[in-house]
């Protein structure tokens, strides 16, 4: 098992995901979203695994920056160039991932 949990340091839903993971001893990487962003594979990734609509961030401020754009790889661009956009935790298990707190769907993964 190889996790990474993309988060903010000051999400509730973040801490949450890595206490999940502390408190059964598996090993995972931490990126802090807005610090070090994603690369472009690391998105198509995701996306491919629980679809664009449900990575963007719907509680932004900043949201109808992203909402009203007409595709989906100017969308995808969009989050890329502001990871603040992107909703965490995304918790990635190879090409398995979620958004949000899902203990159900990583005990899958144990």
């Amino acid at each position: 098992m190889n996790i990474q949990i993309f988060g903010k340091s000051r999400c509730f839903d973040t801490k949450k995901a890595e206490r999940y993971f502390k408190e059964r001893r598996i090993k995972y990487q931490y990126v802090d979203i807005l610090k070090y962003g994603m690369s472009r594979g690391e998105l198509n990734s995701v996306k491919n695994a629980v679809g664009l609509e449900a990575m963007i961030n719907k509680n932004d401020e900043d949201y109808p920056l992203i909402r009203y754009l007409a595709s989906d790889g100017a969308k995808l661009d969009k989050l890329y160039e502001q990871p603040y956009l992107i909703a965490t935790p995304i918790v990635r298990n190879g090409k398995a991932a979620t958004v949000g707190y899902c203990p159900d769907e990583w005990k899958k993964w144990e």
